[in-house]
């Protein structure tokens, strides 16, 4: 792999390579507010041969904490991610790509967090379900069983942010990219959070702008959205949005193609934000 991006193409390659050098296939079905049932049905009836079901709630999620600290998907520990890995057959010698039935952002937070642990040899698959049935490959129903895997996990592979770093990073001249929808950034249409808004100095750049029919846009589409947002490529940038997973999809985005410096993500994002009512909101 060169990079966190694999198309069908190359993964259909990938897959018929040496043994040591395929890929462990991870499906991430996830919708906000689906539930893990209705996800791991939907994987059950299809998904590519030999992938596993990863449950983003369960795996690469934390338990909600009674305050709100940390938001709607806290950052899961090492130990939670290590053994929802090695479940799902992650080794420590294999390359692993995740995906989910689109627009991929259940992969892209299986991603940024594999990548936080130092998984390097992690990517997506762009498009994901949806591309890989279009291109005619094969596909297959039912529970997968892989063999547990052996990944370890070591904390340090991204940079993680908290509320207090997202305030020094914009006061150190850095710049804070909103993935959310450009509504909810603006403080409308909230039916999510209980506080309407964004975190003050943040630029709107809505992770779903990004992705088109078919997958990622290419590197000029994302300067020029970036720009168009107000932003540039050569200043340190973070990325949240609602709950962290957006925000994964957004700096895989960036990351992917290549545009500005690698991306740090506040995982607690806008739920974490407005967990501490001292902190601004603006409007």
């Amino acid at each position: 792999m060169t990079g966190p991006l694999v198309t069908t193409t190359q993964l259909q390659g990938m897959r018929v390579g040496p043994q040591t050098d395929r890929p462990v296939l991870v499906d991430v079905r996830w919708s906000l507010g689906a539930g893990v049932a209705t996800n791991r049905a939907a994987h059950l009836e299809l998904h590519l041969p030999g992938a596993a079901f990863l449950d983003l709630e369960g795996v690469l999620s934390d338990p909600l904490a009674g305050d709100g600290h940390g938001g709607r998907h806290p950052m899961p520990s090492a130990e939670r991610v290590q053994e929802g890995l090695r479940a799902v057959g992650v080794r420590a010698d294999r390359p692993v790509v995740f995906y989910d039935a689109g627009p991929g952002l259940g992969a892209a937070r299986a991603w940024w967090v594999a990548a936080y642990y130092g998984l390097e040899r992690a990517a997506v698959l762009d498009g994901g379900l949806a591309a890989w049935t279009a291109a005619g490959l094969p596909v297959e129903g039912g529970a997968v069983q892989p063999e547990p895997g052996d990944v370890v996990v070591e904390p340090g592979g991204r940079e993680l942010l908290d509320a207090d770093a997202v305030q020094g990073h914009l006061a150190a001249g850095g710049q804070l990219l909103d993935a959310r929808p450009a509504d909810r950034y603006r403080g409308e249409n909230e039916t999510i959070d209980p506080v309407a808004g964004h975190v003050p100095g943040a630029l709107s750049l809505p992770a779903l702008s990004l992705v088109g029919e078919q997958g990622f846009v290419d590197a000029e589409h994302v300067v020029t959205a970036l720009t168009g947002a107000g932003g540039r490529t050569d200043r340190p940038t973070a990325v949240y949005c609602g709950s962290g997973v957006q925000a994964a999809h957004l700096a895989l985005a960036l990351e992917a193609r290549g545009v500005g410096p690698r991306p740090a993500v506040y995982v607690g994002s806008w739920s974490d934000w407005i967990s501490d009512p001292s902190r601004p909101v603006e409007r």
